[in-house]
């Protein structure tokens, strides 16, 4: 019996310890009435900045989950680069705008069940469409590949493409004139925005955003250790998903029909 409380008292001592130590974001959140994010900004259709002014399908999910929390949602603006640092040292509350799940992100905090399949796809002039239908076409010495550095699109050039000539281009929002106006012949990205690109463009076409190069999932990230605010994030969604709401929120921002 002595041998079997013990037992149970040294399992159960690393969660009570987790639970003492573990942020507490549900009670921060509501108790400020602000959810804080942190958002790049310039990732078309997730979240970009209109002078000051933040649009995107992730910017209607959070000010929605802020709503859940009686909260209103407050943009806290990073870079790709800066991502993670800003995040881990409590800057935010919760990380959104199209952000890719990875193991590496994963080492320095919790990410949300993931929301959407958006794997990587190169976005080309139009005439080149036919050119660039794999990696093996991209990944060529004569390839001008453009990337913005920080993030999965610039991991996936450097390791997926080690071939093509690579120029980093540290503005997201004009990194597609790069290729519209000749200065590069493809940038590889995630579907979502390859598509939304490719409607906003007339010169730019998504080159098979339904059969990615390589698969990706996007999640939110949520402070390190706590479990409470990402089950409740992940039953947030759910729920979202399950009325409809979430497909009439993202029909809003990503087309359908990437064809020309």
């Amino acid at each position: 019996m002595k041998k079997t409380l013990l037992s149970a008292l040294l399992c159960t001592l690393p969660l009570s310890v987790l639970a003492q130590t573990a942020p507490d974001t549900l009670k921060q959140v509501t108790d400020s009435k602000t959810l804080r994010v942190c958002t790049p900004g310039d990732y078309k259709p997730f979240s970009f900045d209109q002078g000051g002014h933040f649009e995107g399908l992730d910017i209607d999910l959070m000010n929605a989950l802020a709503g859940t929390l009686g909260a209103k949602m407050e943009v806290v603006k990073t870079s790709w680069a800066n991502l993670m640092a800003d995040f881990t040292s409590g800057k935010c509350d919760i990380g959104a705008g199209g952000i890719s799940v990875s193991v590496e992100r994963q080492k320095k905090a919790f990410f949300s069940a993931p929301y959407m399949v958006n794997g990587k796809t190169p976005i080309v002039r139009c005439e080149d469409k036919e050119q660039y239908q794999s990696i093996d076409a991209l990944n060529r010495p004569e390839v001008r590949i453009v990337a913005n550095p920080g993030g999965s699109n610039e991991k996936f050039a450097r390791t997926m493409l080690p071939k093509a000539s690579l120029t980093m281009h540290k503005d997201n929002l004009t990194i597609f004139d790069e290729v519209a106006n000749g200065k590069a012949d493809a940038f590889v990205t995630e579907a979502a925005e390859a598509r939304v690109q490719s409607k906003l463009n007339p010169k730019l076409c998504a080159v098979n955003p339904d059969q990615p190069l390589q698969y990706a999932e996007m999640g939110y990230l949520i402070p390190d250790n706590d479990i409470r605010f990402k089950l409740y994030v992940d039953q947030w969604m759910h729920l979202l998903k399950a009325s409809g709401q979430y497909d009439e929120m993202a029909e809003k921002w990503i087309p359908a029909d990437p064809a020309k």
